[in-house]
């Protein structure tokens, strides 16, 4: 699940040029006219099948506290954040956080397999 939501991230979440579509799927279907198209040159393509499932789940189905360590583990990219920034972003401990992560994990696998099925 780990590697799926660094997938996730990278995919919807990376800016132009970066492998992702840059998070605005509303801007990308208005500059192609309503065709969604995730196979362009430059490299950038649809890295996981499930991206666009997992970004409704977070933003959409997840419990509020869940998709704020997700997003908190997985969007914020800042090379200077300590760990007690993410803890204190998501008003939480250490050990709350990945109890919180692990419940996520465990959460978003199951609506992709109710998805699936």
């Amino acid at each position: 699940m780990d590697d799926m939501l660094k997938l996730w991230a990278l995919d919807m979440h990376s800016g132009p040029g970066v492998g992702g579509s840059g998070g605005s799927m509303i801007a990308e279907l208005m500059a192609t006219k309503g065709e969604l198209i995730r196979a362009k040159g430059g490299g950038s393509r649809m890295l996981l099948p499930y991206s666009a499932d997992i970004e409704l789940i977070v933003n959409k189905h997840l419990d509020a506290q869940l998709a704020v360590v997700v997003r908190e583990h997985y969007l914020v990219r800042d090379p200077h954040r300590l760990d007690s920034q993410k803890y204190a972003a998501c008003r939480c401990g250490r050990t709350q956080f990945y109890e919180r992560l692990h419940a996520a994990h465990v959460a978003i696998a199951g609506m992709l397999l109710e998805r699936a099925a």
